[in-house]
């Protein structure tokens, strides 16, 4: 069992004293501004669950459910870069800081944990927002993605159409268990 299925079931096992969200709605959005061209893909279909109590975090995002604009460019991106067959999805586990679930103002918060991707895992840090509306979470954040850090590789021959980092939009409604 991997161990984004570890945090899964641990957190949704645990006493039911903690408020306990899972995602309602996502959209994961990266998008890339190059010279010759700007590419644009967006996946809907993550999974996450957030521990208001203990304010841990984890999602998983299916590679493979990336939709872009143009069929030829999906089919690279899973075949070529992302290898999304070998490495079928990227994950997230950390911790929301400074989020007080008892607020209902925009809140500034960071994730912050490991970032998989490509099969590579790194500690990250990432700046978003979180606020509360009608008993659920809408948790947003705008980050930047080096694609070398993650073993990606661009051809020398399409520098131009891929940038060298990425931007990721990440928007999630989480609910109540």
């Amino acid at each position: 069992m991997n161990r984004l299925a570890i945090v899964f079931i641990v957190l949704a096992t645990q006493p039911s004293l903690a408020q306990k969200y899972s995602l309602e709605k996502s959209k994961v959005v990266f998008f890339s501004d190059a010279a010759i061209e700007d590419i644009r893909a967006e996946n809907t279909k993550t999974l996450s669950i957030y521990n208001a109590e203990t304010n841990d975090v984890a999602f998983s995002i299916p590679i493979k459910y990336f939709q872009f604009e143009n069929a030829t460019m999906q089919e690279h991106f899973n075949e070529k870069y992302l290898e999304s067959e070998k490495f079928p999805k990227a994950t997230f586990q950390g911790k929301f800081s400074s989020f007080n679930p008892d607020v209902d103002q925009p809140q500034a918060v960071t994730a912050t944990g490991k970032l998989t991707i490509h099969g590579v895992t790194r500690e990250v840090e990432i700046p978003g927002t979180i606020q509360i509306v009608d008993k659920k979470l809408l948790a947003k954040a705008t980050f930047m993605i080096k694609l070398a850090d993650y073993n990606i590789k661009i051809p020398q021959l399409l520098w131009q159409k891929i940038a060298e980092q990425v931007e990721a939009t990440v928007e999630f409604t989480y609910k109540p268990q």
